[in-house]
């Protein structure tokens, strides 16, 4: 693997450091640099792990996203602990976990000791989530709650209260390259009505440079961009791209 070299820092960069600030700052300081970008390693070049985690963080990211999915809870297999654990030895930057798998209370604890600074867990995974939401809690982390497109949005309604993030899936869970499903935009747009200050809306799936912008539009502070993002060749460019796009959406609705 190789290691990012250590390197001068900016201000705007070690805002964002997970060893400087509570999970409540954390949440704020993302929450005030929205529009954000979350790289989703599950796409990247894992040959060259090290070296991806450096580039999307010298490409302008603030956090990263790492999917975890069980062969259960969804039907394919990605990554679990270590993975989550080599991530945080080579960046400093959140690490926001979203578990799309069974009996995601029962794992919490786990993924937080392995670095995760956020943890997303799917309502339709549990039938306690005001519970893992409060151990989430107890172990200092962000927690986040994942909405499915079927799903009725009344599911999450009782959990904003206690939600640093709501992941709006903007496709079915499980599959990397999926059409991003318009109708879910009206999911994103019921959240912004209803959230608590401060709590971040994520959206992931098909995001790209055609549907960030109505993303942004409708309340979303963070893109999960996977394929949109690592399949193209100049990282940093994309990245300033598509976090124009969302700006200028943002900026349009004001």
């Amino acid at each position: 693997m190789v290691y990012p070299p250590k390197r001068e820092e900016t201000l705007s960069r070690r805002d964002v450091r997970i060893g400087r600030m509570d999970a409540a700052t954390l949440r704020h300081e993302l929450f005030a640099q929205a529009p954000l970008i979350g790289p989703s390693l599950l796409a990247c070049d894992f040959a060259n792990l090290g070296r991806e985690v450096q580039a999307v963080e010298e490409a302008g990211a603030r956090i990263l996203h790492l999917d975890i999915m069980d062969g259960h809870f969804v039907p394919n297999l990605s990554f679990g602990l270590p993975v989550v654990e080599a991530v945080r030895r080579v960046t400093e930057l959140p690490l926001d976990v979203h578990l799309m798998i069974s009996n995601p209370a029962q794992y919490v604890r786990a993924f937080r000791k392995a670095g995760a600074d956020c943890i997303t867990f799917h309502v339709e995974a549990c039938d306690n989530p005001l519970d893992i939401l409060g151990e989430i809690h107890k172990t200092g982390a962000l927690a986040g709650v994942a909405i499915s497109p079927p799903t009725p949005i009344d599911r999450i309604s009782p959990l904003l209260v206690d939600c640093d993030l709501v992941l709006v899936m903007t496709v079915m869970p499980g599959f990397g390259g999926q059409a991003f499903q318009p109708e879910t935009i009206d999911k994103v747009r019921w959240v912004r009505d209803h959230r608590k200050e401060g709590t971040l809306i994520s959206v992931d799936g098909g995001i790209n440079g055609e549907t960030i912008g109505p993303c942004a539009a409708a309340g979303a502070d963070l893109f999960v961009v996977g394929t949109g993002l690592f399949g193209y060749p100049d990282y940093r460019q994309r990245y300033a791209y598509l976090r124009g796009l969302a700006q200028s959406a943002v900026a349009e609705t004001v």
